[in-house]
């Protein structure tokens, strides 16, 4: 059984989840995935959800090694199995993490117009802040490092979008990412990711589409021709 991971952006730094019931499965996915993604990861403090997964003391303090070794730390285990988080404890690890306060939930909005719904959100999304939508998502405002858009369509940022952003979630190739400074720690459309390489000057408005199998970056005219 493969095992699924998911990460997050949270306040304290990535939050990386584990689905699988063989924890040997989970540890070798768990560190191929870090593997493959060790450019964008680097540096990075991780939280790890391992469910109702029992896991021995030898076993996370080889992970915790494991995952030093590449540069990264592992400052907690959020479990929902007591033998787990005692063997967090006791390896001087944290077991809980801190959530986004209710009020940065954003609601989504019905519309009367034609075409695809949309959200529009006026205000800066800060580390912590997670939001997902079935449609388009229109940011006036910055998207800070830590924060986390998920849209079923297109995602427009009319400001600095520094975050992670996922357009196109359930696989929508024609979704495009926009935004005035284009510098995500990380864009996916559909099931390709992206990592953009670290930028110099002055930033400039760009749009990120999926073209030939790979997402391409250019220039973005919000006014257009």
């Amino acid at each position: 059984m493969t095992a699924t991971i998911q990460i997050k952006g949270i306040k304290e730094g990535l939050l990386i989840t584990l689905r699988d019931e063989e924890w040997g499965e989970s540890q070798k996915a768990l560190i191929s995935h870090l593997d493959q993604q060790a450019d964008f990861l680097k540096g990075a403090r991780l939280a790890l959800d391992v469910g109702n997964q029992i896991i021995k003391a030898a076993e996370m303090g080889l992970l915790r090694d494991q995952i030093s070794e590449r540069g990264l730390t592992l400052w907690c285990v959020v479990s929902d199995s007591p033998r787990t988080q005692e063997t967090a404890q006791t390896l001087g690890l944290a077991t809980r993490i801190s959530r986004p306060a209710p009020e940065r939930t954003v609601s989504r909005m019905d519309t009367t117009l034609s075409g695809d719904a949309a959200v529009l959100v006026r205000r800066t999304l800060r580390s912590g802040f997670s939001m997902e939508q079935s449609g388009h998502v229109v940011i006036i405002g910055d998207v800070n490092p830590g924060a986390e858009i998920i849209a079923g369509g297109d995602v427009v940022v009319w400001g600095r979008l520094r975050g992670m952003v996922h357009a196109g979630a359930n696989g929508n190739r024609e979704a495009v990412v926009c935004a005035l400074d284009l510098s995500p720690t990380q864009l996916r459309i559909a099931g390709q990711i992206f990592i953009p390489p670290r930028k110099k000057g002055k930033p400039l408005p760009e749009l990120a589409r999926w073209i030939e199998g790979q997402i391409q970056v250019e220039t973005w005219n919000p006014k257009g021709k």
